[in-house]
């Protein structure tokens, strides 16, 4: 846990009480880097984060900060997440509706398909790693980490404590994270979004059938469009 504290946005010691914590790696500067769950497995913690090339450059980056620490690391990749409503798993700590989440196959959960979990998610205004939040670039405040649980401004320092402290305490955040509900198709994640007159008011992230995640710029939440207007859970 001391190895995990002096890093990452959130406060590790809450797994004391606990099963699940939900937090964010940024960098030295305060940009996002990794987000993911921790999940305490008796004496150990399990990193629930972003698979593939996601995981493995986070695994490299927690390296580099081990030093002399006693900590030691296993990669597994062949691992599932499953989202449920009841059974026996961990709460997401995120929000009430995203339910519990799984290492294991739940024996009495219904199968579903994935977008109907990605719907809510997006409805929520819930940022899905870096499919919402671009790496070295987005901040947690502007992606809404803190409506999240994802950030802790008791503790004590972690990396890129300073930006993440000064915007929160000072109203700096110029732009949010949230929900749209589109006309037609919404646009390719990353593409820029205007209102009626033309005027750009934010960028695209993810998206599902209607609904998507935009980045805003707060002065420009009244626009008007004819093709997508905010969705209101």
């Amino acid at each position: 846990m001391p190895f995990l504290q002096g890093l990452i946005s959130n406060d590790v010691t809450l797994l004391k009480n606990q099963l699940c914590l939900y937090s964010c790696l940024l960098t030295p500067n305060g940009k996002f880097l990794y987000d993911f769950f921790l999940i305490r497995d008796g004496d150990n913690i399990l990193i629930e984060c972003e698979g593939g090339a996601r995981a493995e450059s986070l695994l490299k980056r927690l390296q580099i900060f081990k030093l002399r620490a006693n900590v030691q690391f296993d990669l597994q990749t062949e691992i599932n997440i499953y989202s449920f409503d009841k059974g026996d798993g961990y709460f997401d700590p995120r929000h009430p509706d995203m339910g519990l989440r799984s290492l294991k196959h739940p024996s009495e959960a219904r199968e579903t398909a994935f977008e109907n979990w990605d719907k809510k998610r997006i409805s929520l205004g819930i940022p899905d790693g870096s499919r919402d939040m671009i790496p070295e670039k987005s901040t947690l405040l502007e992606c809404n980490i803190n409506q999240f649980n994802g950030v802790d401004f008791k503790k004590g320092c972690y990396m890129g404590q300073e930006l993440t402290a000064r915007m929160h305490y000072r109203g700096l955040t110029k732009k949010t994270l949230i929900p749209l509900k589109f006309k037609h198709q919404p646009p390719a994640p990353f593409t820029d979004l205007r209102d009626n007159e033309g005027t750009l008011i934010g960028e695209m992230r993810s998206s599902c059938d209607n609904l998507g995640l935009a980045l805003l710029k707060k002065s420009n939440l009244s626009f008007s469009s004819d093709e997508y207007e905010i969705y209101s859970y």
